[in-house]
């Protein structure tokens, strides 16, 4: 049987292919980092690269307001300001129309 059908579902196919030219020292630098974690290259690679995605994506997502700013989104939700009334108005009308569909 082919390897793929005998593996355990826990199992993770590693069915893509991801290339990168990079100088030697970078290799180097890679290879030792590696070698002193107990690693291949490329478990250290996907590692690294997987866990520096994961934080992107988290810093994307995550709002970070200074304690100034912080105060003031409090402050704005705690005490909002009112509405202009050409605004208000056409919020209420809004409403209105939402409830009579």
């Amino acid at each position: 049987m082919p390897d793929s059908v005998t593996k355990t579902p826990s199992t993770r196919l590693r069915s893509e292919r991801l290339e990168a030219r990079i100088t030697l020292a970078q290799k180097s630098l890679i290879e030792h980092a590696a070698a002193l974690q107990g690693r291949s290259v490329t478990d250290f690679v996907l590692a690294s690269v997987q866990e520096a995605a994961s934080r992107a994506i988290d810093d994307h997502q995550r709002l970070t307001l200074s304690v100034r700013d912080g105060r003031a989104f409090v402050e704005a939700l705690v005490s909002p300001a009112p509405l202009p009334p050409g605004l208000s108005a056409a919020v209420q009308n809004l409403s209105h129309a939402d409830r009579g569909s």
